[in-house]
């Protein structure tokens, strides 16, 4: 037995933390998988209930520095914390600030209070935010030494301590002599905090918007529901639903929880769950999802799903896994962040030698601020954001257009596809046959239909149904069987108003002596075209037959064409008769088809095209087509916003349009087009910023504002995902 456990996680600054983590409870014994994630502040841990449990679990994650719970609390007073921080820090920086006007030719015009460049005054300055503003960052510091390991805190708090206790050494050492001409730093260390708060204030923001989608998901979902109990109608909390409670939903309302529509009939908005843009019309046997908006009408609903079980919160469990997990591109920054920390502090050692021994010799204050600009810029924060952040925001946004991602890797995975392999029924079509044509021999239509109907109206068969309901369209009264008879695999047999009717295959007529011949070209020409045609004969004599079609998805043709215009290869495979097969594939435009193929062999199939090299995403149904699915390279089932627990597909499309599968790979393109940008920028920036700053061309300020704004630039470019324009 296995046990999925998300917990909060306070205090991670950097990937180093992520990394600490994450190697810590790999290491506990019965811990079987781990994802933490720098973005959510949360970690996800599979464990053996038998050999680890969540207390212990939260216990190594505390031994490393950090805080973890299983309570998943909101971030805004931590948030307005940092505010409070940053504008404190802010309001000491200012007058240091100012005092460096006096310091660069292009300022020296700008009047500066004598008292600003006093070192004493600057020193009680900067004294609070080094102590008590910058309290958080040697705590890191020291979480992650005694650990033995180093994060950005240890970077951060190394040199502005240096920086601070050489300034503050200068400071008393020249006590009583005319010292406000001497080189201090306190202007460095209050600037590199400040910028260090005020871009860990903007990411917290950036961060919550990126949830957005998610909190969306979370605010639908109503408070009370009108329950039936007896002759009365209760308002009851939601909470308080159970599986079998019977309750109305108003106009205007939303729908307590999921259900099955008994009495009513109702227009209901799925668009935030589904990404469907139309209202679906609904009523009795009709399926409703909690949370969706009933427009117009009244619906009398029998609950089915309750708390846990329901498609909402199935929807954000999924979302937010998603979230949480990697995806394999993220390795190359976790190697790296595992190392980068020590090479850094070696780098600025080798920066003070040199400066110190080589390029200005003796000049030790020269010297550590050239290193300490060092330690400043080459913080890992973009790296450790560059891969979760992209993954959070396209997961919000897939979700809100009705695509499900199960994990972060399959946003990676559904790029590098190059073969779309569809199944056909459900998936391509319709999967609910329509009526498309009729043809009747000496009787008129709506006497033929009347009679048709009325034998079908007892058969519990899906076809019955459908012919039912074309009759009901044409407003004819449907009489009723007064005997009635089902011959599986053949058809039936009823009296109807005194009459003898027989609907059924060509085998169920000629075997009640209907002779059929007049009709069997027709009937050779509709099967060659992939229709289904359903013979009646009335009274011992051929009365016509009706031709039904599982109808072309009114977006299949485009989502194939789009997808052929991407560069993919399309296949279809099918169960269904060569003749079907073919025509479907013709509307939909596709030139490669398996018919008749079982679904072991459908998987099968699939290997063997893996084995030549393919790269294969399967779309099907996520019932018949499991063994295909799972056999993909990512498996996409296009369901039914109330059926996405699908366990065999790695990507659900909830409204079961085409389209989706166009929309996922799109979204995956931009997400891992987006990764890249943000790890190229991110190595880009470490790769001439570090050796600039060892040459002196960035002052320790310089470098604390410009560390901040890579991490801030990560982000900013992850949120262009949430407007990013999805191609038509």
């Amino acid at each position: 037995m296995t046990i999925h456990q998300t917990y909060q996680v306070t205090g991670m600054t950097c990937a180093a933390c992520v990394n600490r983590i994450e190697k810590r409870l790999r290491k506990v014994q019965g811990v079987q998988e781990v994802h933490v994630n720098l973005t959510t502040n949360k970690a996800r841990v599979a464990f053996d209930p038998s050999q680890t449990n969540d207390q212990e679990i939260m216990t190594k994650i505390e031994q490393l520095g950090f805080s973890a719970s299983l309570k998943q609390e909101e971030t805004h007073g931590e948030k307005r914390a940092l505010l409070w921080r940053f504008i404190f820090s802010a309001i000491l920086t200012m007058p240091l600030l100012w005092a460096m006007a006096a310091h660069f030719s292009v300022t020296s015009f700008l009047w500066v209070p004598p008292l600003f460049l006093a070192p004493l005054f600057q020193f009680a300055l900067t004294l609070p935010i080094q102590l008590f503003i910058g309290q958080s960052f040697y705590i890191g510091a020291w979480n992650a030494l005694k650990n033995r390991s180093a994060n950005m805190d240890v970077l951060v708090v190394l040199s502005t301590s240096t920086a601070f206790l050489y300034s503050h050494y200068l400071t008393f050492t020249t006590i009583g002599q005319a010292n406000h001409g001497l080189t201090v730093y306190y202007e460095s260390c209050a600037v590199i905090f400040t910028f260090l708060l005020l871009g860990k204030y903007v990411e917290a923001m950036a961060k919550d918007r990126t949830k957005h989608a998610i909190g969306q998901l979370h605010e639908l979902q109503p408070a009370l529901a009108h329950v039936v109990r007896g002759e009365e109608v209760c308002t009851v909390p939601v909470e308080q639903l159970a599986v079998g409670d019977i309750f109305l939903v108003k106009p205007g309302e939303r729908v307590p929880t999921d259900g099955i529509v008994l009495e009513g009939h109702a227009s209901v908005d799925q668009s935030m769950f589904t990404g469907e843009s139309l209202p679906v019309e609904k009523w009795s046997g009709h399926s409703v999802i909690g949370a969706t908006l009933n427009q117009s009408g009244w619906l009398k609903v029998k609950a089915t799903k309750v708390g846990e079980d329901t498609a909402l919160t199935q929807v954000i469990r999924t979302v937010e896994e998603a979230q949480l997990s990697k995806a394999p591109i993220q390795r190359v920054a976790d190697e790296i962040t595992d190392v980068f920390v020590p090479i850094i502090i070696a780098i600025a050692a080798v920066t003070f030698l040199a400066w110190y021994y080589v390029f200005a010799p003796q000049d030790l204050g020269g010297a550590l601020e050239k290193a300490i600009a060092v330690l400043i810029i080459a913080c890992p924060c973009a790296l450790g954001l560059a891969t979760p952040m992209s993954i959070l925001v396209v997961s919000g946004r897939a979700a809100q257009m009705g695509i499900l991602f199960k994990q972060g890797k399959y946003l990676e995975a559904l790029q590098k596809i190059d073969t779309i392999v569809f199944d056909k029924t459900g998936t391509l079509s319709r999967g609910a046959h329509e009526v498309v044509g009729v043809n009747t021999r000496g009787w008129s239509e709506a006497a033929f239909w009347r009679l048709v109907a009325g034998a079908e109206m007892t058969s519990e068969h899906p076809l019955a149904a459908t012919i039912v309901a074309h009759a009901k369209k044409q407003g004819l009264s449907i009489p009723t069987a007064t005997s009635f008879s089902s011959l599986p695999g053949y058809g039936i047999e009823a009296i109807v108003e005194g009459h003898a009717v027989v609907v059924g295959s060509p085998k169920l007529l000629t075997r009640n002596n209907v002779d059929i011949g007049t009709v069997l070209d027709q009937l050779v020409r509709h099967g060659a075209e992939g229709k289904m045609v359903l013979l009646a004969a009335i009274d011992g004599r051929l009365a016509g037959y009706v031709v039904l079609s599982d109808q072309l998805k009114r977006d299949a043709k485009k989502a194939v064409a789009q997808l052929r215009k991407m560069g993919k290869d399309i296949i279809m495979i099918t169960g269904d008769n060569p003749y079907t097969a073919k025509s479907v594939a013709r509307q939909a435009g596709i030139e490669q088809v398996y018919a008749g193929v079982l679904p072991a062999q459908k998987a099968e199939l699939i290997l063997r095209l893996q084995e030549k090299g393919k790269k294969i995403a399967m779309v099907g149904d996520g019932v018949n087509d499991a063994p295909a699915l799972t056999a993909a390279s990512v498996g996409i089932a296009l369901g039914t916003g109330a059926d996405i627990s699908k366990d065999s597909a790695d990507v659900v499309i909830m409204h079961g349009e085409v389209k989706g599968v166009v929309h996922a790979i799109r979204l995956s393109q931009m997400a891992m087009k987006n990764i890249r940008q943000n790890l190229f920028w991110a190595f880009f920036y470490n790769a001439i910023a570090i050796p600039a700053t060892m040459l002196g061309f960035l002052a320790p300020w310089l470098a604390g504002i410009a560390m901040a704004f890579s991490s801030l630039s990560v982000v900013l470019n992850s949120l262009r995902l949430r407007k990013g324009r999805m191609e038509k």
